[in-house]
């Protein structure tokens, strides 16, 4: 990950600004950045970065910690500055402590980052950090600066990871797949190129944002101190320590620090006398007195059904937190382990510091199941579940665990339970869904397709959906069906030319009525200009070879 393929390297720094560049002003007014991408172009860049992202295993892919993710960073995105902004909040499997922002709105988050923080106001403080990059067009301006005319960005980056997958050698897939991480991650993030004035604007509004939110605002600070103070120690201790990622890719100070708690300071000071502070891009932040009276955040209320039960809604919660951060971690740190024995070793050695929270034994129990060992899973489930009888995270794992334990008949009346409790839960559904598909038979595939079915309407760029769907239709006999999805995952997966293959096979087939030869005609339409021009580039998928 730590190195670049060269010719990666080079087409990457030729996209970004240049790095050596010195703090920039800000135009005051106006901006000719949309004139270089429109916002179309924008949001295709940033999917076709996340397909890639995928189609190399860097995305981690989990409805629960999707779900977490989304909620957290839509509450942020919906107080920032541009809340008609649309964003797309993704997870890196990679420990790596970092996160960028990137085109059209797409944030990615390594699970090194989230497994670094103490509470989720510190999570919070670096998405409203790089949600502010994005608002206030820093990747875009920089974009304008270093490349003027229409040369398409997406496929020059396409193009030079074609060529590093050139190579013959063995290890050749792996400077592909570090010309992914590297190239499309973490130069992203310097294109931002990180003058002065655009760190220090990203945490001013960063911050504003987490107080809109709710969230505390030393979450930011606390983070950031976190990240200097662990790489001053490990530097001190390691002669080959490398800096974190994501101080590589945000430089901290002591004063940018100070600065930052200054920040928040003022305004809890400010929202503690009831005052509304507005933001003055020339100047500093002015403030009114604002007596309106505002209802008290009811989260019990808010219809998440997988809200763990026995967190009281003061704390956190009260100040705009999920309520989730403590299982989230748990659940990203088994599922980003290289090995699910990894991920009980890592819970041994936290067991010998101190007893387990039950997010920890939650996480434990999610690592035995990963590592075949479901009875057992089950049994620490529903202990847990005695204990916390709402929890929807841990009863969606129980039942899951049961699937996996042969326990057919429990698990589907658990899984049907929630369903009942909350009907078309993404989650829920996707979970239940897989659980069926491994059975392997017609009726559970029947099942898994009428379980997905309402989620029909909204999953047009949900790989886990299409995946899902896909395997249960072709387990009920629908081959149509199946094939469309399966060609829908390959696309958003990263391989738009295998998606098309698949189209046009499926085309051919003579039992296809008006609607499915339809819809089939649209898709192929749709990716036919993606799969010329990455051809046009030299970029082909090996794998798409028509019959």
């Amino acid at each position: 990950m730590r190195r670049i393929v060269p010719s990666v390297l080079a087409v990457a720094l030729a996209l970004a600004a240049p790095a050596g560049a010195q703090d920039t002003a800000l135009p005051d007014i106006g901006s000719s950045a949309n004139e270089v991408l429109t916002p179309a172009q924008q949001a295709e860049y940033g999917e076709m970065l996340l397909a890639q992202l995928r189609h190399h295993g860097y995305v981690l892919e989990d409805p629960l910690l999707e779900s977490w993710l989304d909620t957290l960073g839509n509450r942020l995105a919906a107080n920032s500055d541009r809340p008609r902004q649309p964003f797309t909040f993704f997870l890196l499997r990679e420990r790596d402590i970092n996160a960028f922002a990137t085109l059209g709105g797409y944030v990615g988050v390594n699970a090194g980052l989230v497994l670094a923080a103490d509470r989720e106001d510190q999570v919070a403080g670096v998405l409203s950090h790089e949600i502010a990059h994005v608002t206030q067009d820093h990747v875009l301006r920089a974009v304008e600066r270093a490349q003027r005319d229409s040369v398409p960005i997406l496929l020059g980056m396409l193009a030079a990871v074609a060529a590093a997958s050139a190579s013959n050698s063995s290890s050749s897939d792996d400077a592909a797949q570090a010309a992914i991480a590297s190239a499309m991650g973490l130069m992203q993030q310097r294109q931002i190129n990180y003058t002065r004035s655009n760190e220090s604007e990203a945490d001013r509004l960063g911050i504003q944002t987490l107080a809109r939110s709710g969230y505390d605002t030393e979450g930011m600070a606390e983070f950031f101190e976190k990240m200097l103070v662990a790489s001053r120690a490990n530097r001190g201790s390691d002669p080959f320590y490398q800096v974190p990622d994501y101080l590589m890719t945000h430089p901290i100070t002591t004063t940018r620090i100070a600065e930052a708690r200054e920040r928040a300071e003022r305004l809890r000071r400010a929202r503690g006398s009831g005052e509304v502070c507005v933001r003055d891009p020339d100047g500093p932040d002015t403030c009114r007195h604002d007596d309106t009276p505002r209802a008290p955040l009811d989260l019990a209320t808010a219809g998440n059904p997988l809200l763990p039960s026995g967190v009281r809604l003061d704390g956190a919660l009260a100040t705009g937190g999920t309520g989730l951060f403590d299982y989230a971690r748990e659940r990203l740190r088994v599922l980003s382990a290289d090995t699910p024995r990894a991920a009980l070793t890592e819970y041994e050695r936290l067991a010998a510091v101190k007893p387990l929270t039950p997010a920890q034994r939650y996480g434990r129990a999610l690592a035995r199941l990963r590592a075949n060992r479901a009875d057992t899973a089950a049994e620490e489930l529903a202990r847990l579940l005695e204990e916390r009888p709402g929890s929807g995270w841990v009863a969606l794992a129980l039942a899951e665990a049961e699937a996996k334990a042969g326990r057919a008949g429990e698990a589907d009346a658990r899984f049907e339970a929630l369903l009942r409790q909350a009907p078309g839960n993404r989650a829920i559904a996707l979970t239940y869904a897989a659980a069926l598909n491994e059975r392997g038979t017609a009726e559970a595939g029947r099942r898994a397709q009428a379980v997905l079915r309402p989620l029909l309407g909204t999953a047009g760029k949900d790989v886990v959906f299409q995946r899902t769907f896909a395997r249960a239709s072709e387990l009920a006999g629908d081959p149509v069906r199946a094939g469309e999805a399966y060609a829908e995952a390959a696309y958003l997966g990263g391989r738009p030319e295998l998606a098309l293959v698949q189209l046009n096979n499926l085309k051919r087939r003579e039992d296809l009525d008006y609607y499915a030869r339809a819809r089939i005609e649209a898709r192929i339409a749709a990716i036919t200009p993606t799969v010329l021009e990455l051809r046009r580039q030299g970029v082909r998928d090996p794998d798409a070879r028509r019959d």
